[in-house]
């Protein structure tokens, strides 16, 4: 019993939008599905988690996100932002915010163009502000049922705002590969890794690995391990790598 007493009080809500067509987590991966093979013109979600926990330690964690994607016969356009707050004993510990939009655009059946921008705001790895624009060629590599694979690559461009100060702009390549494995009729597996480089003078890698499951037709869980390595944070950045664990409820709209 005193053990028990001693446990956290956790309250966690999550809702957001899952399909058999999964888009990859918009902060790791933003490549869409081939519209082609989507089965509705339109795909959207919500979701919001909260975490408290009381006792030995006192902590807090606040997220939202959201996700639009309009579907034509060759072209797909998405719009996403999401935001996540973190404290620990009544300090913030992580503040981060991300907007972002794209489009895709079928020359055949496996190679396709892209485009898409990003803004991106956390001050507790360095960065007041971050946009990146990037445009380039993608192909489908495999396209399912069972396999779905697809990589891309382009060029871009990066306005960094320093959160101690100081701004600078860099040309920059962008690569990205993602892979998913339907395991069963309910059961989907995620790997998706990207890679924003400024040629050699700063790099950032990112990856997810993910599982989702179907509960019914309109929910299911994910549970994803993200991880963000910078070769060259900024000064005010406390380490290269950042690893998040997350389990989320998601519900189809």
């Amino acid at each position: 019993m005193k053990a028990f007493n001693k446990l956290s009080a956790v309250l966690l809500l999550s809702a957001g939008a899952f399909c058999h067509q999964a888009f990859a987590d918009n902060t790791v991966f933003t490549s869409m599905d081939d519209p082609s093979t989507a089965k509705k013109p339109f795909e959207g979600s919500a979701s919001a988690g909260y975490l408290a926990q009381t006792g030995n330690t006192t902590s807090s964690s606040l997220s939202a996100s959201t996700n639009m994607t309009w579907y034509q016969t060759n072209t797909a356009y998405s719009l996403w932002g999401n935001a996540a707050n973190n404290s620990s004993n009544d300090e913030r510990s992580s503040e981060t915010y991300n907007i972002g939009g794209r489009t895709r655009y079928n020359m055949n059946s496996a190679d396709y163009l892209f485009g898409q921008a990003s803004w991106l705001s956390d001050r507790f790895n360095g960065y007041d502000s971050r946009d990146v624009l990037t445009a380039g060629y993608g192909r489908q590599l495999l396209n399912g049922p069972v396999h779905s694979l697809r990589a891309e690559f382009g060029p871009g461009v990066r306005y960094d705002d320093f959160h101690e100060g100081g701004h600078e702009t860099k040309a920059l390549g962008y690569g990205a590969v993602s892979y998913q494995w339907q395991l069963t009729d309910t059961t989907k597996f995620i790997q998706g890794v990207s890679v924003l480089s400024s040629f050699g003078e700063d790099t950032t890698l990112n990856s997810e690995t993910g599982l989702q499951v179907a509960i019914n037709e309109h929910f299911a869980l994910k549970l994803a391990y993200n991880v963000t390595w910078n070769n060259n944070p900024p000064e005010s950045a406390p380490d290269r790598t950042d690893t998040k664990t997350t389990i989320q409820l998601s519900y189809a709209m």
